[in-house]
């Protein structure tokens, strides 16, 4: 079911759907989620690009069509593009880590302007990051500068949209700042932590975005800076959150500068993995302001001061109605990983365990995707949180990832350090493992009825695929401990339903 926030209901803007066709690059992530919505909700036909085979897309977003493209592919990009009127370039490589991001940038940026040259596009939108460019930019902002450049190059107008820091239920940034306000009584505040910034709502960004596209003579070939209402530090933002928390913390100055470390240690303090924290950290050596208002010009609306986005957010949060999340695209590729109906020889090691419940099968269904988050893993969460620390000690995605919403689930969410694969009402939910491990692995829970009496059976399958030697050992250590963790999960399942 469509989740809008109708974010434009009230933008100086008009619609202009009979321009085209309007593919949206990255349409399953963040930035994209959003705005996918927003611009069906005003009558523009929208065609989706993502990487891999998503049916739950048009579930998601009915009447939105889908076009399965790769940006490093130029074939794919020619097939997602023909017949585009205009195209949202939302695509990043960030999420590669700091060694490969910044090639696959240029390389993708330059196959989507040729190609959109070659199939006649009038206009692309490109969303980046805010900085000077004359100064010394970390490699995450140079990288988005140099996109950009990389596309305002081509035939085809380019309009640049240039954000600091992303302020929104589920955005990476957010997330960050609350857990820190939330987890730690006394808050390490690093020199660079004073430097300046210009936070932006999410709904500002959905906003410009749609704007610039309804008004093209003003905004095709320019590049505009987007901020919110405020210029904070980053110290400020964390104590203007503390606040309305009501959260008492002491803000002590602390003499090292070396952002990875700093970084390294506040990924283990929030849900958000050390590869993302790393590249949004390194960009706090930079004043990210807006070095001139043009935008506001031409899409005159208030940006929302950064206290109320907070607000926004919270409320959002509590109405567990989050429609995106940066988890949506975070390990790099997952909808590309290999899913279990795809495994050439099912895999060898499984273990099963299953009881019968008399209780609806709707109840009992409701409760099992309830699972992970708040919701925690029962008598055997400690053990489920012992395996998440040791996989975010190795830099891997952790049991504290959490979810998007606490009461509902779709295919591809996730649930701490597993993602959806499969989802059938009051039948079936496969979940595939994106923790570091030497295998891959899933775990299913299945509701069937069973063949003696009128109830049903309960069961959870785990099922595991070594890579090596050692993916073996791993299945044979953790085994003695299915017995506890599984049995205990059913049961718990089964009470916990109405």
């Amino acid at each position: 079911m469509q989740q809008s926030y109708n974010f434009c209901h009230d933008l100086p803007t008009k619609p202009l759907p009979e321009s085209g066709r309007i593919l949206v690059t990255g349409a399953t992530g963040y930035i994209g989620g959003r705005l996918v919505p927003e611009l069906q909700e005003r009558g523009y036909r929208v065609r989706a690009m993502v990487r891999g085979i998503a049916p739950e897309v048009t579930e998601r977003w009915p009447g939105v069509e889908v076009a399965v493209a790769d940006a490093l592919g130029i074939d794919s990009l020619m097939r997602a593009l023909e017949g585009v009127h205009t195209a949202y370039y939302l695509i990043h490589s960030l999420l590669l880590g700091q060694k490969k991001f910044a090639s696959a940038d240029i390389e993708a940026a330059i196959n989507f302007r040729e190609a959109a040259e070659k199939q006649g596009l009038k206009r692309i939108i490109y969303l980046g990051g805010l900085g000077d460019v004359q100064s010394d930019l970390s490699p995450h902002l140079k990288s988005r500068i140099t996109v950009a450049q990389t596309l305002m190059l081509g035939r085809v107008p380019a309009t640049f949209l240039r954000a600091a820091i992303i302020i929104g239920s589920g955005s990476a940034s957010y997330e960050i700042i609350k857990h820190l306000v939330q987890n730690c009584p006394v808050i390490l505040v690093p020199s660079w932590a004073r430097t300046k910034c210009q936070p932006i709502a999410i709904r500002d960004v959905i906003k410009y975005l749609v704007g610039v596209l309804e008004k093209p003579e003003e905004t095709a070939g320019r590049s505009f800076d987007i901020g919110g209402k405020d210029i904070v530090t980053y110290e400020m933002m964390l104590k203007i959150l503390s606040e309305i928390h009501l959260k008492k913390r002491l803000f002590v100055p602390f003499p090292v500068k070396t952002i990875k470390l700093y970084a390294y240690a506040a990924s283990l303090l929030t849900p958000v993995p050390a590869a993302i924290t790393m590249c949004l950290m390194e960009s706090c050596h930079n004043d990210v302001i807006c070095q001139n208002d043009d935008i506001r010009r031409i899409i005159p609306f208030q940006p929302m001061p950064y206290r109320e986005a907070l607000v926004r957010a919270m409320s959002r949060e509590e109405s567990d109605f989050v429609a995106t999340r940066w988890s949506d695209a975070y390990p790099p590729a997952h909808e590309l990983a290999i899913k279990l109906n795809e495994v050439e020889s099912f895999p060898l090691y499984r273990s099963s365990y299953a009881m019968l419940t008399a209780k609806k099968a709707s109840s009992v269904f409701a409760s099992i995707t309830r699972i992970g988050g708040k919701e925690g893993w029962f008598r055997s969460n400690l053990l489920w949180r012992i395996r998440g620390w040791c996989d975010r000690i190795l830099m891997g995605v952790g049991v504290s990832r959490g979810r998007r919403s606490h009461t509902t689930l779709r295919i591809n969410d996730v649930i701490d350090f597993w993602r959806v694969e499969d989802l059938r009402e009051n039948e079936r939910l496969l979940l595939r493992a994106e923790m570091k491990m030497p295998g891959r692995a899933w775990l299913e829970f299945t509701l069937t009825p069973d063949t003696k009496s009128p109830a049903h059976v309960l069961s959870v399958h785990a099922y595991f695929q070594a890579r090596s030697f050692w993916g073996k050992m791993y299945w044979y250590l953790f085994l003695p401990f299915h017995v506890f963790i599984f049995n205990d999960l059913i049961q718990q399942i089964e009470k916990r339903s109405l």
